[in-house]
């Protein structure tokens, strides 16, 4: 069971939201060649198994992380990088739930063209 408080899960969010911001901004040079192109959507890091009454979930809420009305737990755009591009977009999402994994949460990117 993981057991996080406040201050931890935010320096996890600032963790995840720095790979996230690098992948995007690596995927949009080196992909796209810094252009923003091609097919628009969002992207997200959905957070599971979490319920929100317990120490965990309010320390998720504390730290800024909404429930998604899937009932996982949801960071939306993580990458924080203003583009259109849907590509750029999954890139930081992907990178954020590999952050979050790394510290024992089941985590996944999710997006879709708008």
């Amino acid at each position: 069971m993981i057991n996080y408080d406040t201050d931890t899960i935010k320096m996890i969010v600032g963790r995840a939201k720095e790979a996230a911001y690098i992948a995007a901004s690596d995927y949009l040079v080196e992909k796209l060649d810094g252009k923003d192109n091609y097919p628009c959507g969002f992207a997200w890091v959905n957070i599971h198994g979490i319920k929100g009454n317990t120490k965990l979930g309010r320390a998720m809420k504390a730290a800024g992380i909404e429930k998604s009305y899937t009932g996982s737990h949801q960071i939306y755009n993580p990458s924080g990088v203003n583009v259109q591009n849907v590509d750029v977009k999954e890139a930081g999402a992907e990178a954020a739930a590999k952050v979050f994994e790394s510290f024992g949460f089941k985590a996944y990117a999710g997006s879709r063209l708008d």
